[in-house]
């Protein structure tokens, strides 16, 4: 898995991709966590995300959980097939803000 952190303004995105495994998640959620610390709000765009598992979500849930914790937006861009079928089998494609695209939330403004 690759992670890749960037500057969106007003947003950090981290881009992950391959696959988010057991092997690879604990990565992801350090990441998530670490900009999470920063207070800005957050993208996490996964378009290019090949396989994810249920550890790979649950890094998910739980940067979710503190971002809305901290009262910071969070949210998924984008995401792969591979990663949208995890999140629609677990029911948390009605709990994530799932946006097309990176591009498509810088550009609704609020």
């Amino acid at each position: 898995m690759n992670i890749d952190v960037s500057e969106a303004s007003p947003f950090r995105v981290i881009r992950l991709a391959g696959d988010v495994d057991l092997h690879s998640s604990p990565q992801a959620r350090q990441a998530i966590l670490d900009e999470l610390k920063r207070g800005t709000p957050l993208l996490i765009d996964l378009s290019a995300v090949s396989y994810m598992d249920s550890s790979g979500v649950a890094s998910l849930v739980e940067g979710y959980q503190t971002a809305r914790k901290q009262g910071t937006e969070f949210g998924l861009a984008a995401p792969a097939t591979a990663a949208l079928n995890v999140l629609k089998l677990a029911r948390l494609d009605k709990v994530f803000p799932i946006h097309a695209s990176v591009a498509e939330r810088l550009a609704r403004g609020d």
